[in-house]
This record gives C-alpha cells, structure tokens and sequence, in this order.
C-alpha cells in the first residue's frame, strides 16, 4: 500500500509539504490533473492536481468533490492550499491537503509524483528483494551509459526509468507521463525502421537527432531464449563509443531476468484474478471477497462477453489477448477480464467516465475486422451490484446470441437496450417449444414454399407487421405492391383465411414469430 505521507516524504519537503493527512487516508493509486471548467472524474486513492484553480471558492469546492469521490489527497500551490476556507473544508471532508512549492512546474510534479508512484509500487511487489527494483535497474544502466534511460515492453510501455534528467526532450517527457511512447514518436521511430531491427536481433540501434527536436537514441533490445522481452531506451547527445554501446547491451540479460521474474509473477496474480472472476461470473464467490482482490470499485457494474472470429485454439487464445490489449490502450482502466469457453468476460463500472462501460464500448466499435476472421461481436448485460454479476453475465450471453444469430445487425449491444427482439426471442422459443407453428393451416403454406419458391411464409409475415401499408411490406420483400397483391390473392386461395379477424391474425403471427425468431 502506497500512503499519501510515504509519497510526500520520498518527493522531499522541498517541493512537498503536508498541511493535513488524515490516518484513515485511502492508499494513493494514480495521479489526476483536475481540468478547467471540466467534469471531475475520479477514482479512489488519486492524488487531484489543482492547476486552473484560480480561488479560495474553487479550491474548496475541489476539495470536497475530490473528497466525495474517494480521492487520497488535493495537491493546491500558495496561497490557496493555506487559505482559512479551503482548510477548513479539507478538516471537514477528511481528505488530505498537500501544499506545492510555488515555483514548481506542474508537467514536472506530475512526472516526478508519477516516478515515486512506480518506485514505491514496485517495491511494495517485492518481486525479488536480492535484485531490486526495476527502477533501482534503470538507475545503474542509467550510471553504466551515462545517459536516461526507460526500460519498455514489447508493445512500447514504460516499465521503468532512470531517475537522472540531466538530457532529455519533448518525446521522452510525453512517454514517461504517458507511460507509453506516444503514437506520434511511435510512428516517427517506425519510419526509421528502429523496431524492424529490434525485431531482428541487432545487438545496440543507434537513431540520430529528428528535425522535431527528438535527441538521438540508443537502444538495446532485451532478449531471453531467443523471445524478444522489451528494450532500454537511452537519450544520448551523439554518436556513442563502441566500448560504451557494448556496456550498455551487456546489461541487457541482467534487465531480461528481471523481467522475467516479473512475468512469472504478473502471471501467477493474473491467473488468481481469473480464476477468482469466473467464480464470480457462475454465482461461487463472495462478493464483497471479490470487490477487495478485483479492486473493483463499490458501484454499478456490468459484465461485458466478447467474441473474437477467426483462428482456433492457440492463435484465438492470442486474438482474444490482443484484442484486450488494444482496448486497454485506449480507455481510463484496463477491464477485469477473463476467458471461459473461448470467450472473453470483462467486468466494467456502469458509468461515462473513464473505464467504464460508454469508454469500453466505444473502443470496441471501433475495432476493425481481423485479417482472420469478422470483427469482435460484444454484448453487455445489465447493470447491477457485484453479487448481480453472475446474472448479468447470462444476460450478456443471452444477448450475444442475438448477435450470432444475426437477429440483430449491431455489432455491439447492451441487454437493457434489446428488449424488443429479447422479448421476441423468448416469446418465439416459448412457442416454438409448445409447437404452435403446427396449429392451422400455416403448415400448408410451409409446405408449398418448400415445393416451390413462392415465399407465402415470408409474405404473410411482413403482411401482417405493416397491416394497412402493403408499400412497407413490399419494400422490406424488395418486390412492387403489385407483386405483394397478386401473392397474397394466390396465398387466400391455397388457404382460405379471415384477415379481418383479429384474433386470426394475432395467432397467425405468433406462430411467424416462433418460426422466425426461435
């Protein structure tokens, strides 16, 4: 757990100072900048930059609302963070109030709280207390280049970097706050083919200054048993020496153990989480035991199942990964997710904001159909508490069915919003259990489709669900009015009906219904 006074102390009294922490303050999760005149979002435990705070009135209020939603503490320059009202507000809320130095740049408090949080994150694992940490790591490949340097993954996520800030650029800033390299200096990396050679397994890839400002780059890929882990990534001022390039690869295997034992980790806790998540999703666990070690939030949730086309076995284990991959990228949280039967189960807050379901959803529709297969299908149950989750998990799947079916032509929905065509599903499979489609003459006329191709079935249907307007109907057939007229002359014929009667057609229709929709 990572405390609001631990982070304030390890930042130091020089840019930091606590005028109020609370003993029951949550643990510090993240770092938000509170924006201008902008909706305040938060989640438990994060520390609230007030940059555009501009009085003692909005000070207070952001206290409070931050108070309301959970965060650890809000971080205020002088004189505001002093000010009688907003202390006063902080007291009553019970949040902490931090005071920031009056000349501290806030880009670089961000990135600078944004380091502590990792360090003290990382240490707080333990992952292998003999080794140190990973950050520990980027500060001695740091001393052994001379240079700063950022340990990443393969899929260009910052795992770690070196404290030293002496060299540096507009590109390493944004990946470090961002904890990715950003798309824009992703491209301008894969333009110089850089992770082409990665991939390659060239030992040290030197990329000159850009015309942007980027300094030049050293980088190293972190190999173990031929797999490619990640790389170090050094900003440098020009051309290096061999004798320096070949100390900065030798450190290489020492950071590819490192993160080895990280996966190995991350992956026990990973399968922990899954496992505990399906008890959850088929009804076996207890709740509130899988609010604590899902940390998931005390709201409404709902469980969202995800469908990945193309490929079998291995490679659809693998599109299901990557497609959870991408969506993480892009929204406030990665989902709690796991698989079962060859699907992917998430569980999202039923909210707008980030990471919650509106954020998810817009991810998925915008996902582009796989070389292999069609694009994902999702379908989200209802919203509800954490003991709901297994029933909305059913109504997830029962609205997934629709979408394989091709009942419906969305690729995305939720179970709330397809109560038409549920509740005509249901009704049909109601009926066609009870074999009404065997009642009455419609036999006949399925019969005499089947001989021939004189679609009665299909006419009558959309008869009856435009009674009065045979333009609409003849339109949803693709036929003219005249056609519709003259197969509905030849259908009274074949089967002598009252289509005046009401109670007729209402039958006639459900037994359409059940044969369509069942």
């Amino acid at each position: 757990m990572v405390s609001v006074r631990s982070v304030v102390d390890r930042v130091g009294p020089t840019l930091l100072h606590a005028l109020q922490v609370p003993d029951d303050s949550p643990a510090v999760a993240d770092v938000v900048i509170a924006e201008p005149g902008g909706a305040l979002t938060l989640s438990a435990g994060d520390l609230v930059l007030g940059v555009a705070t501009t009085g003692p009135g909005d000070a207070a209020e952001l206290v409070k609302q931050s108070a309301a939603q959970g965060a650890a503490a809000v971080l205020l320059k002088p004189p505001l963070a002093a000010k009688p009202a907003v202390k006063r507000a902080a007291k009553a809320s019970g949040i902490a109030l931090i005071q920031v130095h009056a000349a501290t740049s806030w880009a670089q408090l961000v990135w600078l709280l944004r380091t502590v949080l990792d360090a003290l994150a990382d240490e707080s694992e333990d992952l292998d207390p003999g080794s140190g940490d990973l950050f520990r790591l980027a500060d001695a490949v740091a001393s052994v280049v001379d240079a700063p340097v950022t340990i990443e993954d393969t899929n260009s996520r910052v795992l770690a970097y070196s404290a030293r800030q002496d060299l540096t650029d507009p590109a390493r800033v944004a990946t470090i706050m961002g904890r990715r390299i950003p798309d824009d200096v992703l491209a301008r990396f894969r333009s110089r083919g850089v992770f082409r050679e990665l991939s390659r397994g060239r030992q040290t890839i030197f990329v000159p200054a850009q015309r942007d400002g980027t300094l030049p780059r050293l980088i190293v890929p972190i190999r173990m048993g031929g797999e490619l882990l990640g790389s170090m990534w050094a900003v440098v001022a020009g051309p290096v020496s061999d004798e320096r390039a070949a100390a900065f690869a030798d450190a290489a295997p020492v950071v590819a153990l490192h993160l080895l034992r990280r996966r190995a980790h991350t992956d026990a806790q990973r399968r922990a989480s899954a496992e505990l998540l399906r008890a959850v999703l088929e009804g076996n666990a207890n709740p509130r035991k899988a609010m604590a070690e899902l940390d998931l939030s005390d709201e409404p949730h709902r469980v969202v199942v995800i469908e990945v086309t193309g490929g079998d076995g291995r490679d659809a284990e693998g599109l299901r990964l990557a497609l959870l991959e991408r969506i993480s990228q892009g929204i406030g949280s990665r989902p709690v997710a796991t698989e079962l039967g060859g699907l992917l189960y998430a569980v999202v807050p039923d909210r707008p904001g980030p990471g919650g379901w509106a954020e998810l959803r817009q991810a998925l529709e915008a996902q582009p159909a796989s070389r292999r297969g069609g694009a994902p299908r999702a379908a989200a149950g209802s919203p509800g508490g954490l003991g709901d989750l297994s029933a909305s998990r059913a109504q997830a799947d029962e609205a997934l069915g629709l979408l394989r079916a091709e009942i419906l032509h969305d690729r995305v929905i939720a179970f709330d919003e397809a109560w038409t065509a549920l509740t005509l599903h249901r009704g049909a499979t109601a009926a066609a259990a009870a074999r009404v489609a065997d009642l009455g003459p419609l036999s006949t006329l399925r019969a005499h489709d089947e001989s021939g191709k004189a679609g009665y079935v299909q006419t009558l249907y959309e008869w009856l669900r435009h009674p009065g307007d045979p333009r609409a109907a003849a339109r949803e057939l693709r036929i003219h009015p005249n056609t519709l007229r003259y197969r509905m002359r030849k259908l009274l014929e074949l089967v002598p009906l009252d289509l005046d009667d009401p109670d007729v057609r209402l039958a006639l229709l459900t037994q359409l219904v059940a044969v369509r929709w069942s």
